[in-house]
């Protein structure tokens, strides 16, 4: 019976997972996550998840519709707007609840993202074992005690030895449980993701909120792939500053735009903190394309061509629609970087297109 329990309750989890995907575009665009973290559950509304089963009615009540009616009629046969009220059953929704790390792992295999691959002789992967069910047989320092328990009453229920006014449980060998694991393989590389946003007046609240989104799953998809990561923040306007998590998703700013001071503080933050020989580097750029002049995008891409490029795993470039921004750097980079593999812009209008963004991010698997 409890093996049976187990697999229905997989079964369900796989069917949770399988509504999910259906919905993914919709649950990357929920700014309400932004903030949790991997082992955080999070209450996730599902339509529609129901177990196949027969359901058995009468035959006499189906058939092909006739009648005097005409196209057009209403429903009910009156002609006021309301008809009476329903009588069938709604279509209730169910919320699971699900954690950040099955979300992003829900994403890769949807998009189909490669594993990343670490690089440098220092970046190998360490086996880890996690816990993962129950089974007979284990060494004493893994018995599950509850489970042992719950086995032992169980077995003197079903034999009738069981006194309610002298609840003494005695378990016996075939009654002890042990914890089972499987043995998973991750990168024991340390990776650092270096996010950086244009604060500027023509990244108004619509733009933001889009990076933000962007950079939390770019977040939660990088803190899968590694064990040891750090997340470093910089905004800019003409000046760049770094700051905390918190800051960074919640900032309002405003100003003029000046991308090579961004540029300019991450490269003496990598080059001060971060080995490329020892670290996986990733950079992140969002900004909605407009600069303070051409001289100035010029100077980024010889910023990234000559200090950045050479030892980072991946530049992205991150530009989301504006009224308000010219919208020229992404051409620019086009122009000077194309040659470069790592390297790679993406475009956001609205919500939906992070999906196709976080796709173009991680493809390659870099």
């Amino acid at each position: 019976m409890q093996l049976r329990i187990n697999k229905d309750h997989q079964r369900f989890r796989q069917i949770v997972k399988g509504k999910i995907r259906d919905d993914l575009r919709k649950f990357l665009s929920r700014g309400e996550l932004i903030g949790k973290e991997g082992k955080h559950l999070i209450s996730i509304p599902v339509r529609g998840i129901e177990l196949p089963h027969f359901r058995y009615g009468d035959n006499n009540d189906g058939g092909v519709g006739s009648g005097d009616a005409q196209p057009g009629d209403k429903a009910d046969g009156s002609d006021g707007d309301q008809g009476p009220g329903g009588t069938e059953a709604g279509q209730h929704i169910l919320e699971v609840e699900v954690s950040l790390d099955e979300l992003a792992d829900i994403l890769g295999e949807e998009l189909q993202l490669p594993r990343i691959k670490p690089k440098g002789k220092h970046q190998i992967t360490s086996e880890k074992d996690k816990y993962s069910g129950i089974r007979r047989a284990g060494p004493e320092s893994l018995r599950h005690f509850k489970r042992t328990f719950k086995a032992a009453l169980r077995r003197q229920i079903m034999a009738g030895t069981y006194d309610p006014d002298n609840p003494i449980i005695t378990p016996i060998r075939r009654d002890r449980r042990y914890r089972s694991w499987k043995t998973v393989l991750k990168p024991q590389s340390n990776a650092v993701i270096v996010y950086m946003m244009d604060m500027s007046g023509s990244m108004g609240d619509e733009q933001k909120e889009l990076v933000r989104l962007e950079a939390f799953w770019i977040d939660a998809w990088l803190r899968r792939n590694y064990e040891g990561i750090e997340s470093r923040y910089i905004v800019h306007d003409v000046r760049a500053a770094e700051v905390n998590r918190e800051t960074f998703f919640r900032i309002r700013e405003d100003g003029g735009t000046k991308i090579s001071s961004a540029f300019k503080l991450c490269r003496s933050m990598v080059e001060t903190h971060y080995n490329p020989e020892q670290w996986n580097v990733y950079l992140f750029h969002f900004s909605d394309g407009d600069n303070s002049s051409e001289s100035d995008s010029r100077e980024c891409c010889n910023l990234l061509t000559e200090n950045l490029l050479p030892n980072v795993n991946m530049f992205g470039y991150c530009q989301v629609a504006s009224a308000y921004g010219s919208g020229n750097f992404i051409n620019v980079v086009h122009e000077h970087l194309a040659d470069q593999e790592n390297v790679i812009t993406s475009r956001i209008n609205t919500k939906d297109d992070i999906y196709e963004s976080l796709k173009t991010f991680f493809t390659s698997g870099k």
